[in-house]
């Protein structure tokens, strides 16, 4: 039904300029989409217009160059780095005598490349039938000639007809499935709400470093690499931040240009994270030459799926390749900061990150000695696991001297639920 190609083809790439800033998108992050699509580029046909030609969407003769193009390097498929309407597909390709596919399904396929858990492949299986939908009349071209009449009425629905129905249905099974997994999301985020655990969303334009970040501040494995949509499943980790205590950090995949629209509403359960996180972990590549509109891509996306209000701390990410940029904390009018600058590749400047979120996140910190008896040993083992003892020395009678810096919350959590006598082992 998909038509998908295999990763490894020879491809012929198509970028056009247009005078319209709306419709202009980046011919060197095409080839870097390209290159994570596993295919390998032969050659570029670039040209210009003031707007798509309403059959080929390039020219009459710009479509003829394109031909010779396959023909000269012997590709056995054409890359668009714009949206094609399902009939300037059908056009090219009669033309051509190749597969052609527009810059929306290249992205849909590096996604069904990517995904690994059962919610991600769900979410782009269900981003392929939509934008599929209206492009099935392509793959039934044989019954172009059915026409009315005695002796030609095929019995009941026509096979069109048929794999339309087909499509609705696996739409409509996966939607619920993807309902199934939004409730589970909301228990777990109900099960940190009740644990009063803040929520931290790393969001970014793609390949700006955000599972890399991820990786330092958590100590996992996450993968991270050097191309566009490295991350496309959703990671939750909880970590303890000095300073912070315990929060929950999300990672999340990566924003382009032009995403389509097919996959934001898909990834909109996966993104429901971002909405509810406390503060947005805004991570910008700053070695980019396009990072200011690289930002306004990333808020075009944050507004549609409803998280332009979250607060936002800005990290200026990859200053290791720079210049005499060193880290530091930007902060506004108040003394609060909004901007962080570090190398989370090279790890410098995560101390300031720390930092910065202990007063973003306004958490009051509590420093006590405690004089704990022998006997309660799983309290002291519940507050090493809280990563918050500073000193620990024991007495004559055995009785366990701590130094504990912890905030309140926590300390607060540990009285209500397990340890109501806490308070009484305060020197």
């Amino acid at each position: 039904m998909f038509e998908r190609y295999q990763a490894g083809e020879q491809a012929v790439l198509v970028h056009l300029d247009f005078p319209d800033e709306s419709s202009k998108e980046d011919l060197n992050e095409f080839k870097m989409l390209v290159s994570s699509a596993g295919v390998d580029a032969l050659t570029v046909v670039t040209g210009k217009r003031n707007t798509p030609h309403p059959r080929f969407f390039v020219g009459s003769g710009k479509a003829e160059e394109i031909r010779d193009a396959v023909n000269l390097v012997g590709a056995n498929v054409v890359l668009f780095n714009h949206s094609l309407t399902p009939s300037q597909e059908k056009n090219i390709e009669a033309l051509c005598e190749c597969r052609v596919v527009d810059r929306t399904t290249l992205i849909l396929d590096i996604f069904a490349q990517r995904a690994r858990t059962h919610e991600g492949k769900l979410q782009v299986e269900l981003a392929q039938l939509r934008h599929m939908s209206s492009r099935l009349i392509r793959g039934w071209t044989h019954l172009e000639r059915q026409k009315g009449g005695i002796g030609l009425r095929g019995p009941g629905e026509t096979q069109l007809e048929t794999d339309r129905r087909l499509l609705r249905e696996r739409m409509v099974s996966i939607r619920k499935r993807l309902e199934k997994v939004e409730v589970q999301r909301q228990q777990g985020r109900r099960q940190r709400t009740r644990a009063e655990l803040p929520t931290l969303s790393l969001v970014g334009y793609t390949n700006a470093g955000k599972s890399t970040l991820f990786n330092t501040l958590t100590q996992a494995e996450v993968y991270a690499a050097d191309q566009l949509f490295a991350t496309l499943d959703p990671t939750l980790r909880k970590i303890d931040l000095a300073d912070v205590g315990r929060v929950i950090l999300a990672d999340t995949v990566g924003f382009i240009r032009h995403l389509p629209h097919d996959l934001v509403a898909a990834f909109k359960a996966t993104l429901t994270e971002t909405r509810e996180a406390e503060l947005l972990l805004h991570v910008v590549d700053i070695s980019d030459d396009r990072r200011s509109e690289n930002i306004e891509q990333v808020e075009y996306v944050l507004r549609e799926i409803e998280a332009h209000d979250v607060p936002q701390l800005i990290i200026c990410n990859k200053i290791d390749n720079l210049d005499d940029i060193e880290p530091r904390i930007d902060r506004d009018a108040d003394g609060m900061p909004i901007r962080v600058w570090l190398s989370a590749q090279a790890n410098i400047g995560t101390e300031l990150l720390f930092q910065a979120l202990a007063e973003r996140l306004d958490i009051q910190v509590i420093n006590h000695r405690l004089n704990i008896p022998a006997k309660e040993g799983k309290l002291r083992g519940e507050l090493y696991k809280l990563n918050c003892v500073t000193n620990e020395n024991y007495d004559d009678e055995g009785n366990c001297h701590l130094d504990v810096n912890l905030p309140s919350r926590e300390w607060e959590r540990l009285i209500a639920t397990k340890y109501s006598e806490l308070a009484d082992y305060i020197e």
